[in-house]
């Protein structure tokens, strides 16, 4: 790519005339200019650009799973790109910290200015939250109005149709769904791990019936735990169970996804399971992120206005909190770790599969 003959200059690549004059004060604007409110617009238009990128490098992610057929050889760009939304999550909490330094009786000398504006008019955030996995059906309204109700109806349309397209936790699913290992040739992981699994829940029952010391309501108590934990077992790899609970809205994936996901995880250390358990590993670690950031938000606003309504007509903090327990996308795959059992009784994959799994060059003779 051939240079400019003029060369570039920093201020004009990137366009500091015009960002630098994006900051203009309401309450300077009114004749009484408040301190901090320079800070309250720096941080929420740095939101904002961080937001472009988060959107930007879904671009890309979306791109790799787009498909029916996944190019391994792009799943690890796929895997940079998740690591990069980590970290800018990551920024965007401690972000909170230096608004923070702002003391509710500054944000007070502003905050009357602001009506009705309020975060719940982000697009990008709303698009961020939609592309990821977040359904309509499960956000919370705002004091009875749907989650768009404060955004233009342009802004309104754009959602919608985002709404309409495959999520990163919809492709993810179905690439999941599509994994061969779980069942080859004469080997089923499903059924090999629900033997290991009875194997180890009969031997712990045992156990608590021969052991001394605890009274009958005690150990009935243990036993019925364990049947408990089998039933939740049993129902995993049981179609028919499985819908029923993703009906009621105990899980989100499929079944078969989800027992490929168990598998990456159990089976990890196999080369060809690395990059994905890593991919999964990452989609919890946004989903973790973006809870702490509302949550923390949540705090944030707390400390700011109290129990005050906020300036976009929602209950301010009790909202926001709610919105941390409630909007999470990649709840499944935290819930895995109930299905868990340790390395030791991990049934052992059959040769051909485990050399399915490997580096094609694992066991070529040495120069």
């Amino acid at each position: 790519m051939a240079r400019s003959a003029t060369g570039l200059n920093y201020r004009d690549y990137l366009q500091l005339d015009t960002l630098l004059a994006c900051q203009q004060c309401e309450s300077a604007r009114h004749g009484s200019p408040a301190h901090d409110e320079m800070l309250f617009i720096i941080v929420h238009q740095t939101y904002e650009l961080w937001f472009k990128q988060i959107l930007f490098e879904l671009d890309h992610v979306q791109g790799v799973f787009a498909g029916d057929v996944v190019d391994d050889r792009a799943i690890g760009s796929a895997v940079h790109g998740l690591g990069r939304i980590g970290e800018i999550l990551r920024l965007l909490i401690q972000q909170l910290a230096v608004l923070e330094t702002m003391t509710p009786l500054d944000f007070l000398d502003f905050r009357d200015l602001l009506f009705p504006a309020s975060g719940s008019q982000s697009l990008q955030f709303r698009l961020l939250e939609t592309r990821l996995g977040l359904k309509s059906a499960s956000r919370l309204t705002i004091e009875g109005r749907t989650h768009d109700a404060n955004l233009p109806p342009a802004d309104r349309e754009q959602l919608a149709e985002t709404a309409e397209m495959p999520s990163v936790a919809d492709q993810v699913e179905r690439w999941l769904a599509r994994t061969p290992f779980i069942d080859m040739g004469s080997y089923s992981f499903r059924d090999a791990y629900r033997r290991a699994v009875q194997d180890m829940l009969d031997g712990d029952a045992t156990m608590v019936r021969a052991r001394g010391g605890l009274s009958e309501a005690e150990r009935q108590a243990e036993l019925q735990s364990l049947a408990t934990a089998k039933a939740s077992f049993d129902a995993l790899f049981d179609e028919t169970a499985h819908r029923k609970l993703q009906a009621e809205g105990h899980w989100r994936m499929s079944a078969r996804a989800l027992q490929a996901a168990l598998f990456v995880n159990l089976y990890r250390d196999e080369p060809v399971l690395q990059l994905p358990f890593r991919l999964l590993s990452l989609l919890m670690d946004v989903d973790e992120q973006l809870t702490t950031w509302r949550y923390r938000h949540a705090l944030m606003v707390q400390r700011m206005i109290g129990l005050k309504v906020g300036t976009g007509g929602s209950s301010g903090h009790d909202y926001l909190r709610r919105t941390a327990e409630q909007h999470r996308v990649f709840g499944d795959l935290f819930a895995l770790s109930t299905f868990l059992i340790p390395r030791s009784r991990l049934p052992v994959l059959p040769p051909d599969v485990r050399q399915a799994m490997g580096y094609r060059y694992a066991g070529l003779p040495q120069p």
